[in-house]
């Protein structure tokens, strides 16, 4: 089914009133109509405005076409799902309507079935988020603004404790109004975690970098690392190696159960002072380890 946007067809703009709808409609209805227009698409033209006008000046129909959203004209696009169903019931599928079908049967019931009104769910709206690894952490309140028909409204909206990238919150009842008694839409919102100077999320478990001096790593020691909630001591054991990962249970995105690693990176002075060199000359001397040997 392609989209029309009967508004941009009548030139007004999606907050007009039935009185500029109307005025908009009489106005291009006189300019196009068939007998004052020579322009050879005068009466497809003026069969287009009066399928616009039809729907717009007709408050059920208008608050229908409203809940389809704001896709481009002429894109390809699906109503709700509970319509589908609605419209199966009677033997129909949107198949086998045009636009102009669907909010002809708006308030009626469908065009081949009883004269009532029909229960219609209301539309479904999916939108993003972007939030910080530290409210992933916590939860936290963001505010939504939604486009819902002609208008817009801002939504309050608790991202619970322990949210992960790409994950995606359903929330039941948020979103269109339902018509005729049926059910109000959802909104299923998407959660991106915005990057960090420091951690790198991997489903619920982070990782960062950590550099050692080549002391520390053979010798082993502690130091105090960052985390999401305050820095804590790590304890690094005695010949860690260069791209081990060191484990910092519970201090992942979900608390108590994700957790932080730590992989390590041995870092080197770049300018040694002279006693320095003197002893990385002496180790050199008296060192049998070969980090190239192949063991067999």
């Amino acid at each position: 089914m392609k989209y029309k946007d009967y508004y941009e067809i009548l030139g007004v703009p999606r907050t007009a009133s039935q009185d500029d709808i109307k005025k908009a409609y009489r106005k291009l209805a006189r300019t196009h109509h068939p007998d004052m227009s020579k322009a050879p698409d005068a009466e497809a033209r003026f069969k287009e405005l009066g399928e616009a006008y039809a729907t717009l000046k007709d408050e059920a129909k208008r608050a229908a076409y409203d809940e389809l959203g704001h896709p481009k004209p002429g894109a390809e696009f699906r109503p709700p799902p509970q319509w589908q169903q609605d419209f199966a019931s009677g033997g129909m599928s949107f198949e086998d309507l045009d636009l102009a079908d669907l909010l002809a049967a708006m308030g009626r019931g469908q065009r081949t079935g009883p004269q009532h009104a029909m229960p219609l769910k209301g539309q479904d709206f999916e939108t993003s988020v972007t939030i910080t690894l530290e409210d992933a952490r916590r939860g936290s309140t963001v505010n939504l603004t939604l486009a819902d028909g002609a208008a817009e409204r801002t939504l309050q909206v608790t991202i619970p404790p322990g949210a992960s990238q790409n994950q995606k919150l359903r929330l039941r009842g948020k979103g269109g109004k339902g018509f005729n008694g049926g059910p109000d839409g959802d909104i299923y919102l998407h959660i991106k975690l915005a990057p960090h100077a420091v951690f790198r999320p991997d489903h619920h478990n982070l990782y960062f970098d950590l550099a050692l001096a080549p002391w520390e790593a053979v010798l082993g020691t502690e130091v105090e690392v960052p985390t999401l909630d305050q820095p804590v001591l790590l304890t690094v054991p005695p010949g860690t190696r260069a791209r081990q990962k060191l484990r910092l249970r519970g201090r992942g995105l979900v608390a108590d159960q994700s957790d932080l690693f730590a992989i390590v990176h041995i870092d080197v002075p770049r300018t040694p002072s002279a006693r320095e060199r003197e002893l990385f000359q002496e180790l050199a001397k008296v060192s049998r380890f070969n980090p190239r040997a192949v063991t067999l």
